[in-house]
């Protein structure tokens, strides 16, 4: 009975529009080639707490793999008064700093941690995209931040959302960093030294050439180093984290038995209930903006701070449900704490005035049961996951941080 089910599943998929087979190739600029020099410099750069302000945050701080390359830590930012609906489950970033990098009392976190308005969204759905962060301010023309001139004409969204990051005084700068700090902190810092555990690329390289000079030098032809440098070498390491090896991928491309039961069932639930509408196969996102009815968009202008179009208040970008089910937190507020509670949203969500409709279908009206319910949650848990990326294998394999080994460490005895 149950390969009756099963048989009649794959009859109905069949006879809906085709699945896309497998992720296009990431697009990569003509400006900044993928070379493998500059893959391992910038996944030693994206490592590297030391390219923070007090050492104490690497762009992997804020982007895991096993977390499905978001954030598994969370802490409240308090948005105009704590404890009320603005407050934000945001990505711990450093203590507010002075110029000459001592900590100072923040007006909101005192000396505290800073925490982000928004939770980090995961950077392996952005190889595909033209615009990146939830409002999409990252875009695709990428220019010198010490010359102003054009460095990419198109396609760099991964490198201007690294330079931004780097000058964030919540996420990893004192106040007032220059590029000129910058330059200096990764100049003087001994590639991954805080890190421990390294991956077996980053250890041959740092083991043959020891210094960031000389990896620089290895990936750019000589040893200076620049911001366009380190944004081009971490965007490289980047669209190289191509997590396609899912069961939905083997399915997409001829593999019946690669999906059963209940993910199969999922499958139809995604199609049925219209999820492929704004998470499309095969990145399982459009990469567009909406705004689904989470708050109010007084609370967080979104997409509209960045186009200045009030038709854009409270829109984020869709992110990719691949590798979802690994993130402890959803939505860019975090405050949904599973993936079935992520999914349960759009059932009760509520008709806030300002909520956009699923595109080409209206508003949300899923009349879904508890077992189309369960299905779904099937799919997204098992069919679109990457064991690599789960297991945190090459090419998602990375060092232990400082950060980890110190929360992990069991308290001194008095």
């Amino acid at each position: 009975m149950r390969k009756a089910r099963t048989v009649a599943l794959l009859l109905a998929l069949a006879a809906s529009p085709p699945l896309s087979a497998g992720l296009p190739p990431v697009p990569v600029p003509a400006e900044n080639p993928i070379t493998e020099p500059k893959r391992v410099l910038g996944k030693i750069l994206f490592w590297d707490e030391q390219l923070s302000s007090d050492g104490s945050v690497a762009c992997g701080t804020c982007h895991r793999p096993g977390a499905g390359g978001a954030d598994p830590r969370a802490a409240r930012h308090p948005g105009a008064d704590k404890g009320t609906i603005d407050d934000v489950m945001g990505s711990p970033g450093i203590v507010s700093l002075d110029d000459s990098g001592r900590p100072q009392a923040h007006a909101l976190f005192g000396f505290d941690v800073q925490v982000t308005p928004r939770l980090s969204p995961s950077n392996f759905g952005a190889l595909w995209a033209d615009e990146l962060f939830w409002d999409g301010r990252a875009g695709p023309e990428v220019k010198d931040p010490l010359t102003g001139k054009t460095a990419i004409a198109r396609g760099g969204a991964l490198e201007n959302q690294a330079l931004a990051a780097l000058l964030n005084e919540t996420e990893m700068a004192k106040t007032g960093r220059t590029w000129a700090d910058v330059v200096a902190d990764v100049g003087h810092a001994r590639p991954l030294a805080l890190a421990t555990n390294w991956p077996p690329d980053t250890a041959a390289a740092i083991e043959r050439l020891e210094t960031y000079p000389a990896l620089f030098e290895a990936a750019f032809g000589d040893a200076e180093i620049t911001p366009l440098r380190i944004a081009f070498s971490l965007a490289t390491y980047q669209r190289t984290l191509v997590a396609d090896r899912t069961p939905y991928d083997r399915f997409a491309a001829g593999d019946t038995a690669a999906l059963t039961g209940r993910a199969l069932r999922g499958l139809r639930a995604f199609e049925s209930f219209h999820c492929s509408a704004c998470h499309t196969p095969p990145l399982f996102t459009n990469n567009g903006f909406f705004h689904i009815g989470l708050r109010r968009a007084d609370f967080d202008r979104g997409r509209e701070n960045v186009t200045g179009d009030p038709e854009d208040a409270g829109e984020m970008k869709v992110p990719s449900l691949r590798n979802a089910a690994l993130k402890s937190r959803f939505m860019h507020t975090g405050e949904l704490t599973s993936l079935a509670a992520a999914i349960r949203f759009y059932i009760n969500t509520v008709a806030l005035p300002e909520r956009d409709g699923i595109p080409g279908t209206g508003l949300y009206t899923f009349n879904m049961s508890n077992v189309d319910e369960t299905d779904l949650h099937a799919f997204i848990a098992t069919a679109l996951v990457d064991p690599r990326v789960r297991d945190e294998t090459f090419p998602f394999d990375r060092p232990t941080l400082a950060t980890e080994r110190r929360s992990s460490s069991p308290p001194a005895s008095p």
